[in-house]
C-alpha cells in the first residue's frame, strides 16, 4: 500500500494522492494560492515539507530519494547472483535489552534468539493488528485536527470524543467545521476501517 498525502491552502483541500502527484500539484498551486500551502502525511496526520525548487524532473528526483521502497519492491529479484548464506531479508541489527531470564529462555528456542524474537513480534502484530490500526488512525486524525482545527469551536471536546471513540458525538461536534477539514479528519479517523 502506498502512502498518500493531502495538501491544503487554508481550509481548502487542493490535492490528495501519492507523493509525486501531490508535490507536483502543490508546485503548480504555489503560483495562484496566495497563502501558504501545507502538505500532510495521511499516515501520520503530520505536516511534511518537500523541496519543490527547480523543474518537475528535479523535484521528482529528490522525492525518489526520500520514498522508502514499498513492500512489493523490497522483494524484487537481486541484480547480482546470490552467493551462499542467508538471503537478504532487509534484516536490521539493533540492540535489545532483556532480563537474564529472558535471555535464558531465548537461548533454548529453536533457531536461536533472533528467530524466537521475530516469531514473537509477528504473533504480537497479528494479535493486536486491529487495535494498532485504530490507534494509528486516531492519532493521525488528532495530529491533523490539531494543526488545522485547533482554533475552531469545540476543538477540545471533539478531541476528547475522538479519543473516547464516541464517533457520533465527535461527528456532531465537528459538523460545522469547514467541509474539507472535517471530511479529511473523518477520513483519517476511519482509515482503520478501510
Amino acid at each position: 500500500m502506498h502512502e498518500t498525502f493531502t495538501a491544503f491552502v487554508g481550509s481548502r483541500r487542493i490535492a490528495w494522492g501519492g507523493l509525486a502527484d501531490v508535490a507536483l500539484a502543490v508546485k503548480r498551486a504555489e503560483a495562484w494560492a496566495g497563502a501558504p500551502i501545507v502538505i500532510f502525511s495521511d499516515t501520520s496526520g503530520r505536516s511534511v515539507d518537500f523541496d519543490l525548487r527547480g523543474g518537475d524532473r528535479e523535484v521528482l528526483a529528490r522525492l525518489a530519494k526520500l520514498a522508502p521502497p514499498q513492500a512489493d519492491e523490497a522483494v524484487a529479484a537481486p541484480s547480482e547472483p546470490r552467493g551462499r548464506g542467508r538471503p537478504k531479508l532487509g534484516v536490521v541489527a539493533r540492540e535489545v535489552t532483556l532480563l537474564p531470564r529472558h535471555w535464558e529462555w531465548l537461548s533454548t528456542q529453536p533457531g536461536g534468539a533472533s528467530v524466537a524474537l521475530r516469531k514473537l513480534v509477528e504473533e504480537a502484530r497479528r494479535a493486536s493488528g486491529d487495535k494498532d490500526r485504530a490507534r494509528q488512525a486516531r492519532d493521525a486524525a488528532y495530529h491533523f485536527m490539531s494543526a488545522m482545527a485547533g482554533n475552531l469551536p469545540h476543538f477540545e471536546e471533539a478531541s476528547r470524543a475522538l479519543f473516547a471513540d464516541d464517533r457520533r458525538h465527535f461527528g456532531s461536534l465537528i459538523a460545522e467545521w469547514p467541509d474539507d477539514i472535517r471530511d479529511h479528519i473523518v477520513r483519517l479517523a476511519n482509515s482503520d476501517r478501510a
